[in-house]
């Protein structure tokens, strides 16, 4: 293979306008039909090496082709990491899923005020499940402080030396409503936590929307 020593840029590139022989002799044909005389890349240390191809080792780095004339014609990326293709691939997609929600707010909405209307109807239904929920906690807690009244009459709360055994059944309710109130105290946080994705997604869906028929409109 043929490989020119490294020399700097300015020198190579002025070999090349004299159209040296060795490289003419040497070059390669480009699909649009120009002469490729020489490769250029750069090694590990920074330096700049020309040739009529590549060596195996640098074959996956960052590299050009020049013409005659030394200058470069087409640059060929560096071989990506996995890391790299993955994270193309990630940007891709969310570019994709963009468009595809662009094109559904076109599809769907006519105004920002249609989509204030599903904002508020969403709205208005979170809202009364969390109202709902909540009444039931409220409940779930009386109905706990009923129960540990009743478990204070009974071993090992009670301090009388003559109080029976806590009931298997008083001992299971107060663990199921105990159970209850920590799923549906769960529950109450999640539907509040809902309410501020839904404000929050449809606030962006109607700035979005007007971006949109704002570029419409200009076109």
């Amino acid at each position: 293979m043929f490989r020119w020593p490294a020399l700097p840029v300015a020198l190579a590139l002025a070999a090349f306008a004299a159209g040296a022989p060795a490289a003419q002799n040497n070059a390669a044909r480009t699909g649009d039909g120009k002469n490729e005389i020489a490769y250029k890349w750069v090694d590990e240390k920074g330096v700049t090496h020309y040739g009529d191809s590549v060596p195996p080792e640098y074959a996956k780095r960052e590299r050009a082709i020049l013409n005659e004339q030394g200058v470069v014609i087409r640059r060929l990326e560096a071989e990506k990491t996995p890391e790299q293709r993955a994270a193309d691939e990630r940007r891709q997609r969310d570019v994709q899923s963009r468009r595809q929600h662009d094109q559904f707010l076109l599809n769907t909405y006519a105004s920002v005020g249609d989509i204030e209307s599903v904002r508020d109807q969403r709205l208005e239904q979170i809202v009364g499940q969390t109202d709902a929920a909540r009444q039931y906690v409220d409940s779930l807690h009386s109905r706990l402080t009923g129960l540990q009244a009743k478990a204070q009459l009974f071993k090992p709360y009670s301090s009388d030396e003559k109080a029976r055994r806590m009931p298997d059944d008083l001992a299971a309710d107060l663990v199921r409503t105990v159970s209850e109130l920590r799923t549906q105290g769960n529950m109450l946080r999640s539907k509040e936590q809902e309410h501020a994705d839904v404000t929050r997604q449809f606030q962006a869906d109607i700035e979005r929307f007007a971006e949109l028929q704002s570029g419409k409109s200009a076109r």
